[in-house]
């Protein structure tokens, strides 16, 4: 076989291919499938990986092929992240056959980048299909009828005495000017600064939002909100910035702990609204313009940034029933 013409890497939906092995067509889920695996075809080359033989003989055929399907009898990341290294750039995209639901993700994002395709059994092929929408959705704006950045003026800093305030830590890390959406009042969530900047006294934490008491409202990907209290290691949450994009994050822990809180009042238009924030120089909030303040430096007359929604919710979804929170 002689070489295949290299071509330039893609985007994410271009790369991105689902097969499966059985579906008849006019089945609920046939337009998520790009192929129906027959067992053979001339422009795919399977390779079964029991040890590192096989993982060499896939990569021996990267830059030959158009396509490399992997069959790992034990499946584990390592070696297939060593082919999608080996195959970046070279024409020839990898497969891989993927039975486990838990597997997915790994193959999807394997070195950040994830292989071109997945052969699925038809009962995960819904859940293939949302993995690999996230990989186009990058970054994810929230998307809510009536959602917009506003500004609010600060009336008042009160101390509140002590209370619980929880530390959001996520599996990744945030940039300057990123934060997440935080509240008491479900339609006015002040942006709530990761801690990402440096201090003279704490090293930074880039992957924490110190996001305030458990009673709070956080705003999740979907245009929903949770409470601060219900949020769980594993769970996704909206990183907001100052124009109001938002990217999702996982949550990878949660701290809860007993400090001294302040409440931040505001008022934006007649409405009035306050968050509740630990004590502490470290915790900051989004003013306009991407300023950030530290939360003990703010005063009154000061103005911060909002994400607004203008309805009431019920159980974090947003209703039309008025709703009155203070």
């Amino acid at each position: 076989m002689g070489q295949i013409q290299k071509k330039p890497l893609g985007t994410w939906g271009e790369r991105m291919q689902i097969w499966t092995d059985s579906l008849p067509q006019g089945s609920p889920e046939y337009d998520v499938v790009s192929r129906v695996w027959t067992g053979k075809s001339t422009d795919v080359s399977e390779v079964e990986i029991d040890d590192k033989s096989g993982q060499s003989e896939a990569i021996s055929l990267i830059g030959m092929v158009p396509w490399i399907l992997v069959r790992c009898s034990n499946w584990t990341m390592v070696p297939l992240e060593n082919i999608v290294a080996a195959a970046r750039g070279s024409g020839t995209k990898i497969a891989a056959y993927i039975d486990k639901e838990v597997e997915l993700g790994g193959a999807a994002f394997a070195l950040g980048e994830g292989v071109d395709a997945v052969l699925v059994p038809r009962n995960l092929l819904i859940e293939a299909s949302r993995i690999f929408k996230e990989r186009i959705c990058t970054p994810v704006r929230v998307k809510e009828k009536g959602i917009s950045v506003d500004e609010a003026e600060v009336l008042a800093v009160e101390s509140v005495g002590m209370g619980e305030r929880a530390c959001i830590d996520l599996t990744r890390q945030l940039e300057d000017g990123q934060g997440m959406a935080i509240g008491s009042i479900s339609g006015m969530l002040c942006m709530i600064h990761g801690e990402t900047i440096q201090s003279e006294f704490v090293p930074t934490r880039p992957f924490r939002v110190n996001a305030g008491a458990i009673h709070s409202y956080a705003l999740i990907p979907d245009g929903k909100t949770k409470y601060l209290s219900e949020l769980n290691s594993g769970d996704e949450v909206a990183i907001v910035s100052e124009n109001g994009a938002a990217e999702k994050a996982t949550i990878g822990r949660i701290k809860i702990e007993n400090r001294p809180l302040l409440m931040v009042r505001f008022s934006m238009q007649g409405s009035l609204g306050q968050v509740v924030l630990q004590q502490a120089e470290t915790v900051r909030i989004i003013s306009p313009g991407g300023k950030i303040e530290s939360v003990t430096n703010i005063e009154p007359g000061m103005r911060i940034s909002l994400i607004l929604g203008n309805r009431g919710r019920h159980l974090g979804i947003p209703i039309g029933a008025e709703v009155t929170e203070k």
